[in-house]
């Protein structure tokens, strides 16, 4: 295993497979995301304006680099259709070397 440095795994809930894909598909185009995998199926439980919501949604995970966070959340934000779109970012300490090394060149690092 290597040092992921500063790479970043991202999630972000929509509410339909063709929003998560023309978002994934942005992200990547524009290489502000290495990859998206988009898991359907995702049943989300939540309070929205003080009521108790039950909804299905896509979750995209999403690889990136810690310096492409910012602008990674401004275009969430531009694509998706929710006033509020789940955005949150973690750091993964350790993973493959020939994978980490494909998401840096794959951001154009």
């Amino acid at each position: 295993m290597k040092d992921a440095g500063g790479l970043r795994v991202v999630m972000v809930t929509a509410g339909s497979e063709k929003e998560a894909a023309k978002v994934a598909r942005a992200l990547v185009d524009e290489r502000l995301a290495a990859c998206v995998n988009i898991v359907p199926g995702v049943r989300s439980i939540y309070r929205w304006q003080e009521t108790i919501e039950d909804e299905r949604e896509v979750l995209m995970v999403i690889k990136t680099g810690a310096a492409s966070l910012d602008a990674l959340e401004a275009r969430v934000r531009e694509l998706h259709s929710y006033d509020v779109p789940e955005i949150i970012a973690m750091p993964f300490d350790k993973g493959s070397g020939p994978y980490l090394e494909w998401l840096a060149e794959s951001l154009g690092k």
